[in-house]
């Protein structure tokens, strides 16, 4: 199964602007339900898009940060419902945490969304 992403600019803010957002000391996430998500066999299925600022850090600091996000975020991706936008923002005290504190920060805006199977 391959991972969708939000990469373009209009697409970004077509989810800031549509979606709903929740958050905690780690991240937002903003959250669109997007109907047109949907491949050849007419199955629907998520993308996900992550901002990571230059306050974060420099620019290894803000990969490792990315890279963390998306990880959790692909180990979890089957148990959540399909046709979603997703768009995750890393907040500033995320650069000192561990994959652990930021599975957990990610899981726990899924379940306050309701986006769990």
């Amino acid at each position: 199964m391959s991972m969708h992403k939000i990469r373009k600019n209009i697409e970004f803010r077509n989810v800031y602007r549509r979606g709903k957002s929740l958050s905690n000391e780690n991240l937002v996430l903003y959250i669109y339900n997007n109907g047109r998500n949907r491949d050849e066999n007419n199955e629907k299925f998520n993308r996900v898009g992550i901002s990571v600022s230059k306050k974060v850090g420099k620019s290894v600091t803000r990969s490792r940060v990315k890279r963390l996000i998306l990880e959790s975020y692909r180990l979890n991706s089957k148990d959540l419902k399909e046709g979603f936008d997703f768009v995750f923002v890393a907040r500033t005290v995320i650069k000192d945490k561990t994959y652990s504190e930021v599975q957990k920060s990610v899981l726990n805006l899924f379940k306050r969304a309701g986006l769990n199977k």
